[in-house]
């Protein structure tokens, strides 16, 4: 008989999910294979346990939506942390979706386990769009390193150019070869088609930014622009999830890793955990606040002294962790950048 406190765990592919249901000694009650759905799959649990009190999910792709419609059901669903289930149940000989369902059952009645927040679909909807747009902008990117791969192998080098000058650039080292023609203006008329759909994304996201109060707020910052106060926004979803500030460089991994074992205390590299766009995007906005801002600002001032210090790239990376920080709490406190503590 399924208790009230049993624990399920759902694990499996895009079209079926295996599910595992035991109870508070451990013990398994019930296995079963339902479409990956969520109106089938709360069938299913309502059928099997009536009275579950937990139900996990692993983070990936559907997640999310599961929850999202888990949830409306009124069914307890939390998501937990994919790479912390990873190595719980690295101990495992064999891998298998009824294994893992078992496994991480097990896992979410001991209570070990990290709860992740599932991003609300404003989001996820604004998050689709800038990672369309990262696509393209790494196949246009794609495109013309091979475009001077081609060249260079004749000996023609495209050298530095900008965007707007490269079409122009390309055909004029093609008269030197014009049998080069039939593989350069395909790849041309690609990377035009990809620089057209990136300036309509660009515009839409740009008019995304400035209509959002927050976003606005974010942009004050300098160095900051739409695209990184986007990023930052829906990599953080809601800002009161962090109690303090310091705490967002390590979600976003811009802090170091840390190893202690006995006499061995080590701190490496940053760990890179965490959201890659955003992490890029702050790296972009240090970057642009060190090199195009041309007005001082004591953030500035500090990464030029730690970069004739300790070199130009691990000055960004903690002025993109610093500049994390002064996000969040302007995000939160509702406030605007501030250029000087000095009054007006």
């Amino acid at each position: 008989m399924i208790i009230s406190d049993c624990q399920l765990f759902g694990s499996g592919s895009l079209e079926d999910t295996h599910i595992c249901i035991i109870d508070a000694e451990g013990k398994t009650q019930s296995r079963l294979v339902a479409a990956t759905e969520p109106d089938v799959l709360a069938q299913a649990i309502k059928e099997h346990a009536p009275d579950v009190q937990t139900i996990i999910l692993e983070t990936g792709g559907q997640s999310a939506w599961l929850q999202q419609g888990l949830a409306s059901h009124g069914l307890p669903v939390v998501i937990v942390d994919a790479r912390q289930a990873k190595k719980a149940l690295s101990a495992r000989l064999n891998k298998t979706d009824t294994n893992d369902a078992e496994g991480l059952a097990q896992l979410a009645r001991t209570g070990w386990f990290k709860q992740v927040l599932a991003k609300r679909p404003v989001t996820r909807r604004i998050r689709s769009i800038m990672m369309a747009r990262e696509l393209i902008v790494r196949q246009r990117r794609d495109i013309s390193n091979q475009i001077r791969g081609l060249l260079r192998g004749f000996g023609l080098k495209m050298g530095a150019v900008s965007h707007l000058r490269f079409e122009a650039r390309v055909y004029a080292l093609a008269e030197a070869e014009p049998a080069l023609l039939c593989a350069l203006e395909p790849l041309l008329r690609v990377r035009d088609v990809l620089g057209v759909q990136l300036a309509r994304l660009d515009k839409q996201l740009g008019s995304m930014a400035h209509k959002d109060a927050d976003a606005r707020r974010l942009m004050s910052v300098p160095g900051v622009g739409p695209m990184t106060a986007l990023a930052f926004m829906t990599a953080l979803d809601q800002p009161g999830r962090f109690t303090r500030s310091a705490d967002v460089g390590a979600y976003l991994g811009l802090t170091s890793r840390r190893y202690q074992s006995g006499e061995v205390n080590w701190s490496g590299r940053i760990s890179k955990h965490g959201d890659t766009l955003a992490r890029a995007m702050l790296y972009e906005a240090a970057n642009a606040l060190m090199t195009r801002v041309k007005r001082w600002t004591p953030q500035k001032a500090w990464a030029v002294r730690l970069a004739a210090r300790r070199g130009g790239a691990k000055a960004r990376v903690a002025l993109a962790r610093k500049l994390a920080v002064i996000l969040h709490r302007i995000w939160v406190d509702g406030t605007t950048f501030k250029w000087s503590n000095k009054p007006a």
